[in-house]
């Protein structure tokens, strides 16, 4: 018979605290009780190094053991963490109807990035109703150099900090249109900064055609990026700059709320003026 094992790659971290919290993470997706030999065949953990675990998370009150001894469930701390979360990530559901609204407007699937080193992380994503789209889920991350959102990050840098970021990593050729040439690249960087908006022609997956914007930040640069997402069969470079305007005005919007949410830095930017 063949065991269920969880994707040990879940499991792996640099620190003792980080793999912690992997094992926490598997926990967390669990609906029923558990039990040490249980997560054992599950994990493929060592035993000894499995118990240790769950005494810390049971110390800590994020896990509790049942009236049998032998099981665990999820402790009254995990709860209210989770709660907490819910009940204050309002930021995050502001964030997700702005995105929500803007695929109302255009019709396509469009997301919120971040740059994370040197690859552009999916914050959030709302897909279009079409049957044609591409699914790239909130947690994805796409490299900086062929990407609508990774071209503006890269965009806002200076030179030797780009040249830094960009020595670093492959220039992969993912496509034919991927601009895997150092002074190709920083030439389209260039066009992007005087723009304000990037696109990714078909340079990360064939078929595929990105529009981006970044959310302002008048406090310095922004991390937080916005793209629309299309089928190149329902979008072309033209159809993408007419909802240009439906974009800026939901990057806009990302931005009031991330001011909202970072009073101090509103506070700031009144000061210098």
């Amino acid at each position: 018979m063949t065991t269920n094992r969880t994707d040990m790659s879940r499991l792996e971290g640099d620190t003792p605290a980080q793999r912690l919290l992997a094992l926490l993470e598997v926990i967390a997706g669990k609906d029923q009780f558990f039990t040490l030999q249980g997560m054992v065949d599950e994990t493929g953990l060592p035993k000894p190094t499995l118990h240790r675990m769950l005494q810390q998370l049971e110390s800590s009150g994020m896990l509790q053991r049942e009236a049998d001894g032998r099981h665990y469930s999820k402790g009254s701390r995990l709860r209210r963490l989770a709660e907490s979360l819910l009940l204050n990530d309002t930021i995050q559901g502001a964030r997700h109807a702005v995105l929500t609204q803007l695929v109302d407007e255009v019709g396509e699937s469009c997301n919120i990035t971040a740059l994370s080193g040197g690859e552009v992380l999916y914050l959030d994503r709302v897909e279009t109703s079409a049957p044609l789209r591409f699914y790239l889920h909130p947690g994805s991350r796409v490299p900086v150099h062929c990407s609508a959102s990774g071209k503006l990050f890269l965009a806002q840098m200076a030179p030797a900090q780009r040249r830094r970021l960009l020595d670093q990593i492959p220039l992969t050729a993912f496509t034919h249109n991927t601009l895997t040439d150092p002074a190709a690249l920083e030439a389209e960087i260039e066009t992007v900064r005087r723009q304000g908006y990037a696109f990714d022609d078909e340079e990360f997956l064939p078929g595929l055609l990105c529009i981006a914007v970044l959310a302002p930040n008048p406090a310095g640069p922004s991390n937080t990026g916005l793209a629309i997402q299309a089928p190149v069969m329902r979008m072309n470079r033209d159809k993408a700059m007419a909802c240009l305007p439906a974009l800026q005005r939901a990057a806009e919007a990302i931005a009031n709320i991330n001011r909202e949410a970072l009073p101090e830095a509103a506070d700031l930017v009144s000061a210098d003026r």
